[in-house]
């Protein structure tokens, strides 16, 4: 047995395993609140879970989660408090004892950063004589004022993913938008974990605190389970949504519970000294908490962290919490929003979607399907026409987000019309025969070109540029016969590429000649005039 200076508490039944001199929280996960990331501190945390006692230990770890200002650290104190003085019937401790362990303090701005666990793990024998390593862990509170929805749902998540035993901290009742956080918060972790073959979550614990309808459902495990089995029942009277959000939250997790706490008294809540004496704290909230932590922590209901049916060991947890926290560093996982945001984004894509179908839809009674080849003038006219109209309808259509938030949608609209018009023109390019079949056309033009001019050049006796003639009639033949080969077989596409270029740089040429020809002879005709 030994004492904590730092809780001024007398005794201590098992065995705990400091870090340094003094126990203290240990910041492991911090949060850089102007880039929104998150770093693992390895040292700090293989410091707590790679200590020889401990470290091949099966780890069983308890986190406290949810809003922040609703006593999270304070109610984790008490459970240290407990953990330190177990066989002490008083282990409340004495009326004017202040509450010391993971910092808290009342007021309305937040306390806890990132996710910190008790620099001590505490070895506890359960009933079959097995040894368990207990950590306590405390998260930051969510939807404070500088947290995004995805710093509060990646805590969220990190504390449910690691932790075996989750208690999801909610102030005096369980309302629709909790369940739907919650909802939110897990599958943004089972997101970010392998292919899970059981429950991915373990234990999860609603605590209500501030409880004030005990005439309706008693303070305690019997009220909170009664009152939970009615806000998580499924039946088909409800809303389809609403029948998801539960179904979800019994998907995830093996076991949910749920105990109803009542008020711990106006002085605790108003006094700016309240140092956690209990002389100051309502009797019967001091009543539930000597019911709630002991049940809590009993040996025989800690649940050993387990991931896929494997129980994890403290080592192991440490490899879990390197490998969680590189995906949430990561760009793997889509984006949390708020309702709002989704809601928005949903509605600028609908839009988008509308306008894109519309000139869609225009555009291929223009030049679709089987109809027959368009000039590339006249077709560019029309798209032009149709864009405006699509751009048009997105414009005139009420959407939600704000004007900045609809010009991002309204430029993507943009973008995916121009790569519609440069597929439909492609399309309407294929329809041309002379285009299908340019390069044969030019090879064999030239080879009728080549074959005339060599027999003009061998009957005027120019033998040697004959000769040249037939060369080079040789070679476009050749180039013709592979054109085939690899249109008819799809390989050496490369080759037939060169081809291809080649012909229609032959083809300009002689387009530039001709144009060169015509104009000159037109300039003649005028001066004769």
């Amino acid at each position: 047995m030994r004492q904590c200076s730092r809780l001024k508490t007398p005794k201590f039944t098992g065995t705990s395993i400091r870090m340094g001199s003094k126990p203290g929280p240990v910041q492991i996960v911090t949060v850089c609140k102007e880039e929104h990331s998150f770093a693992l501190d390895t040292e700090a945390l293989a410091r707590v879970l790679l200590a020889p006692e401990v470290r091949d230990k099966h780890v069983v770890v308890l986190s406290v989660a949810g809003a922040f200002r609703k006593g999270k650290s304070f109610l984790l104190d008490f459970m240290l408090r407990y953990m330190y003085r177990k066989d002490d019937e008083n282990w409340l401790g004495e009326d004017d004892e202040p509450l010391t362990g993971f910092s808290w303090r009342g007021g309305s701005e937040p306390e806890t950063t990132g996710i910190q666990l008790w620099s001590e793990v505490f070895l506890i024998k359960k009933s079959d004589g097995t040894e368990v390593a207990v950590v306590l862990m405390d998260t930051q509170g969510a939807f404070d004022n500088q947290s995004t929805v995805k710093d509060c749902a990646t805590i969220f998540a990190l504390s449910t993913m690691t932790s075996s035993i989750q208690i999801y901290n909610l102030s005096q009742n369980i309302q629709e938008d909790d369940l739907q956080q919650l909802q939110l918060f897990t599958e943004y972790g089972r997101l970010a974990m392998d292919e899970i073959f059981l429950k991915p979550f373990q234990s999860l614990m609603f605590l209500i605190r501030d409880w004030s309808f005990p005439y309706e459902y008693d303070y305690g495990f019997k009220g909170g389970n009664e009152f939970l089995d009615k806000r998580l029942q499924v039946n088909e009277s409800q809303h389809e949504e609403l029948q998801t959000v539960r179904d979800h939250i019994h998907s995830c997790f093996t076991s949910i519970s749920c105990f109803l706490l009542p008020h711990p008294g106006l002085k605790v809540a108003t006094s700016p000294v309240f140092k956690g004496q209990l002389n100051v704290v309502a009797p019967e909230f001091k009543e539930e908490l000597k019911s709630l932590i002991p049940k809590l922590l009993h040996p025989n209901r800690l649940a050993e962290k387990e991931i896929n049916g494997n129980k994890v060991t403290c080592r192991g947890l440490l490899e879990f919490f390197k490998a969680y926290i590189k995906i949430y560093q990561g760009e793997d996982l889509p984006q949390p929003k708020t309702m709002l945001m989704a809601t928005a984004e949903a509605n600028n894509l609908a839009a988008v979607a509308t306008a894109k179908d519309q000139y869609h839809k225009n555009m291929e009674k223009v030049c679709g399907g089987d109809l027959p080849y368009v000039a590339p003038d006249s077709l560019e006219e029309k798209h032009h026409f149709y864009s405006r109209e699509a751009l048009h309808n997105f414009s005139s259509t009420k959407k939600m987000g704000g004007q900045e938030f609809c010009h991002r949608y309204q430029a993507q609209l943009e973008k995916e019309l121009e790569e519609m018009w440069h597929s439909l023109s492609k399309h309407n390019a294929s329809k041309n025969l002379f285009s299908a079949f340019r390069t044969p056309a030019v090879l064999f033009v030239l080879v009728c070109l080549l074959y005339v001019l060599s027999g003009v050049l061998l009957f005027v006796g120019l033998a040697t540029f004959a000769l040249v003639c037939d060369c080079t009639l040789g070679v476009v033949m050749m180039s013709m016969l592979t054109w085939a080969f690899i249109r008819y077989s799809g390989r050496y596409r490369t080759v037939g590429g060169a081809i291809d270029q080649a012909a229609g740089v032959v083809l300009e040429q002689a387009t530039v000649v001709l144009n060169k020809s015509r104009g000159t002879g037109t300039s003649s005709l005028k001066k004769s005039s």
